[in-house]
């Protein structure tokens, strides 16, 4: 670690430039702190490690959804193992374009006066809460935030890590017919994930999600996916696009904490606010980055709780539906238990589109 003298004294320092990243370092700026934000990719939400969707539900806490948005999505379908689809008829949300969608975010936090460093990482952070960046400079905040993704290195170092994940393998094809809904594909051969097929006009993704253990099955199960819809005539060969990475699937945990004296909280997908079943993260990812934001612009202005009101907070929006999550995923994974495998009626009990799925 650099010498006292070169430890530059800030009041936030932001980890990740994803949504919450980028929505806590606007919220904690608006309020005139001085917020430093950085982001290891060169280019925000690039590469693209998401399927885009987001519920409607969720249209209306950010304008900037609707300036994204690349097709609405009216329903779901749900394929188990080979049979027919079972229909969801009003499942509507917005396919985006999720670089654009990173950038927007990152405008409003610049434009509130955060300064976001693009291209640089955080190489080290010391027991005492002061950051070493990837280009060698240090940085001490009294607030530090961890949105850097599921294997944060803020959490890491506050001792608090995603250990469940799942491994995700995604392409982008053409589509040749058009399509209105996301296609969800439930198999015992995908354990511990679902295949998706989710349009966004004249294209789609189209991928897979499996236990960390079965990653090297990701490849061959998504070209047999790839093939089967090539074949109905749904997608072309071509591929135009690759992508992949993590997604916690463990449930919440602990997201505030202290390194020495400096405060740390956690948001989004590093304090493991994703869905376990349906891998969704972007809606929690808003809401936490605008939580933190707002945590941060009341502990400044004298209130000791609002950092704790937080975590509460977190834990009254996604505790109950994320146990519920965490159950079902448990469910299923112990059908493959002593070479067994889950039926037709575990997968639909292990999907939020099924009645199963809700009871107690």
């Amino acid at each position: 670690m650099a010498a006292v003298s070169s430890i530059e004294d800030v009041d936030v320092v932001v980890v990740g430039l994803g949504p919450a990243g980028a929505l806590a370092a606007a919220g904690a700026a608006e309020a005139g702190l001085n917020v430093v934000a950085f982001e290891r990719k060169k280019t925000p939400g690039q590469p693209v490690q998401c399927a885009e969707f987001v519920p409607a539900m969720l249209h209306h806490e950010t304008a900037h959804i609707k300036a994204v948005t690349q097709q609405l999505i009216s329903h779901m379908r749900s394929f188990v193992e080979g049979q027919p689809p079972d229909d969801t008829a009003d499942f509507r949300g917005h396919m985006i374009d999720r670089d654009r969608f990173d950038a927007q975010m990152v405008a409003q936090a610049r434009a509130m006066g955060a300064r976001c460093e693009i291209g640089i990482g955080v190489a080290a952070i010391s027991a005492d809460g002061i950051l070493q960046t990837t280009d060698g400079r240090c940085f001490r905040p009294r607030v530090l935030i961890g949105a850097d993704g599921p294997r944060s290195i803020v959490g890491r170092a506050m001792g608090s890590r995603n250990t469940e994940l799942v491994e995700t393998r995604q392409i982008t094809v053409a589509l040749l017919q058009p399509l209105n809904g996301t296609d969800i594909f439930l198999r015992a051969d995908i354990v511990g994930g679902y295949g998706w097929l989710f349009p966004k006009g004249s294209f789609a993704n189209l991928g897979l999600g499996v236990v960390p253990n079965e990653r090297d099955r990701l490849k061959p199960l998504l070209h047999q996916l790839h093939g089967e819809l090539q074949e109905q005539g749904r997608v072309s060969a071509e591929i135009i696009q690759h992508t992949g990475g993590a997604i916690p699937v463990g449930g919440m945990i602990k997201c505030l904490g202290k390194l020495g004296t400096v405060e740390v909280l956690l948001a989004g997908d590093a304090a493991g606010l994703t869905n376990p079943i349906t891998g969704a993260g972007i809606p929690a990812a808003i809401h936490s980055g605008m939580l933190a934001g707002a945590a941060l612009r009341g502990w400044f202005a004298g209130a000791p709780e609002a950092l704790a009101e937080y975590e509460v907070e977190l834990e009254d929006l996604y505790q109950t539906s994320l146990e519920r999550a965490c159950r079902r995923r448990a469910e299923m994974l112990s059908q493959y238990d002593h070479g067994g495998r889950p039926d037709a009626a575990a997968l639909r009990r292990s999907w939020i589109a099924y009645d199963a799925y809700w009871a107690a």
